[in-house]
């Protein structure tokens, strides 16, 4: 559903905000963008919409290479982009429904057409009743349903959601995510957003990447990455203490039967189990965590010939 293939973004100053970034988010997916602070994140969504045109590179969405249209093409093509912003962008002198109605009125939508499409948004996002109030009169999480209301207006196939909950309260997050998880499932939603939290990622995204100094370190399936050794979404998801001791053993296990590990190597090999650390979370209903272990014991080898039988990834520290 979108493509983004070897996208570079150069600011006048020479600063290089993307740096040969390529990215692929498939149809009804939502993907998740993660890194810190001047990564190249909101650079990358807004290219993708072309709110930014970038130096070079392409940038592709259902099919279609926004990177080689017009201006007036630009315009259609967007559309069926919808953008959800981090401190929501609402026009204050805007009641709730006529925030909502705005793209509506820009594309010329009849006003009788507008005024039943406008309430059908309200009842999707929860807001039944707060049609004639003005932002001033909502908490954050009732602006931001707004605005995710009127980026839903024009009917599009793609969500950009542009740190949609960093200005919100623990609740209200999970309030907002759950939403955004609805949305994707019900209207089949394509959503790409980029954020620094990892719970966001942890929460509702099928696939992620992982941004710094404007390139991408790795993308994938969350489960891809999970099971990729040295996996640096694994390492942010599943922290232990860095550098590990030499001799330990890392183990990440992902979906596995609920196999007692430990005490089966114990009775199976004979060999002392120490553990140093460990981090569990559960992950699209899955449990998923990482251990790290010291064996001591002469079947020492033999117990971790098991442990990758048993589809276990193994990192030893040397």
């Amino acid at each position: 559903m979108i493509h983004v293939s070897g996208l570079r973004k150069v600011y006048g100053t020479g600063v290089v905000a993307l740096d040969g970034v390529d990215l692929d988010v498939r149809e009804g997916e939502i993907f998740g963008v993660l890194g810190q602070s001047g990564a190249g994140k909101s650079t990358l969504l807004r290219c993708v919409n072309l709110l930014e045109r970038p130096t070079s590179g392409t940038v592709t969405v259902a099919g279609q290479e926004l990177t080689s249209l017009d201006l007036a093409g630009l315009r259609r093509a967007r559309q069926g982009i919808g953008m959800i912003h981090q401190h929501f962008a609402l026009l204050s002198s805007r009641t709730v429904a006529g925030n909502v109605a705005f793209p509506l009125e820009v594309a010329g939508v009849p006003r009788r057409e507008r005024g039943a499409r406008v309430g059908e948004l309200l009842e999707l996002v929860g807001l039944q009743g707060k049609a004639s109030a003005y932002p001033a009169q909502l908490s954050g999480g009732q602006k931001q349903r707004v605005g995710i209301a009127r980026a839903l207006a024009a009917r599009p196939k793609v969500l950009l959601s542009d740190e949609a909950t960093s200005a919100l309260d623990p609740g209200t997050t999970q309030s907002i995510l759950a939403l955004l998880k609805r949305l994707n499932e019900e209207l089949g939603l394509t959503i790409l957003l980029i954020t620094h939290e990892m719970h966001v990622i942890k929460s509702v995204c099928d696939s992620a990447a992982i941004m710094r100094d404007g390139r991408v370190e790795e993308s994938g399936t969350v489960a891809e990455l999970i099971a990729r050794p040295g996996s640096l979404l694994t390492r942010e998801i599943f922290p232990l203490p860095e550098p590990a001791p030499p001799g330990s053993v890392t183990v990440t296990f992902a979906g596995q039967s609920g196999e007692p590990v430990v005490s089966s190597l114990v009775r199976k090999f004979d060999v002392d189990v120490d553990i140093l650390g460990g981090s569990l979370e559960e992950l699209a209903g899955v449990p998923v965590g990482r251990l790290r272990v010291r064996l001591e014991g002469r079947n020492s080898a033999e117990a971790l010939a098991y442990l990758r039988e048993r589809g276990l990834i193994l990192e030893e520290a040397r």
